[in-house]
């Protein structure tokens, strides 16, 4: 018998605040869509904002890249949705993102990047998080991928985009949710055979040079008597 998802509240501050679609200038989302049959150039800004959305611009390298999939969105043999979950399932996603975090930090990456939006408090973590321990990855993402708020909001030609502002986002320099780079847990650093940065040497203090004693200063004298004290202490 699969163990139901948990239940929880829709509660947190960020929903008080006017999502991006409320807003106009620079800070509106641009929608990057299927729907209007784009020309070349058009679909490579789409697969391109995939990319970003889902990896962040920090992880896109040339192994990321899934060139099959594109493939297949460039000839209309799959859509946006399933590219998103080509990405989301790949092996590159599952290196940098999902084996070096915790289950709480993984839920908590994919809905900021997948459904546009913070996750609404630890509940919410801990019940997707429970999804993954018992049915995996895949069962995860499908979730995420046919739920209601995906599907109103992105449907199947629509690139994700972040649609929840965050209330601490001016205030306190927060960065969109996908640029944000997934930090590697210290519990991850031995299993990853990652060295243990430690400094085992003197600690030396830098001194800027106007700090720096000048000639007459007693500081020099005091310096050179400590220097040769010893040969004197040797000789006597």
């Amino acid at each position: 018998m699969s163990i139901p998802i948990l239940n929880y509240a829709l509660s947190t501050q960020n929903q008080r605040v006017d999502g991006f679609e409320y807003l106009s200038g620079e800070e509106q989302p641009k929608i990057y869509t299927t729907d209007n049959l784009p020309t070349a150039i058009e679909m490579d800004e789409i697969i391109w904002a995939a990319y970003r959305q889902i990896f962040s611009e920090h992880q896109i390298l040339s192994s990321t890249r899934e060139l099959f999939l594109e493939s297949q969105l460039r000839f209309n043999q799959v859509k946006v949705k399933d590219f998103i979950k080509g990405l989301l399932l790949s092996e590159s996603f599952r290196n940098f993102n999902y084996n070096v975090n915790n289950n709480y930090r993984f839920v908590e990456m994919c809905i900021q990047r997948v459904l546009g939006r913070d996750v609404y408090n630890e509940r919410e973590k801990l019940a997707f998080a429970v999804i993954i321990g018992e049915k995996g990855l895949e069962a995860f993402i499908d979730i995420l991928l046919n739920s209601d708020e995906y599907i109103e909001n992105f449907g199947d030609s629509t690139v994700p985009y972040q649609r929840r502002r965050i209330i601490a986002q001016r205030s306190k320099g927060e960065i969109p949710f996908n640029l944000k780079t997934p930090r590697m847990g210290q519990e991850f650093l031995v299993k990853q055979g990652m060295p243990q940065l430690l400094w085992s040497g003197p600690v030396r203090k830098f001194r800027p040079q106007e700090q720096n004693p000048k000639a007459g200063d007693p500081a020099l004298f005091l310096n050179m008597v400590l220097d040769v004290s010893p040969l004197i202490l040797s000789s006597s």
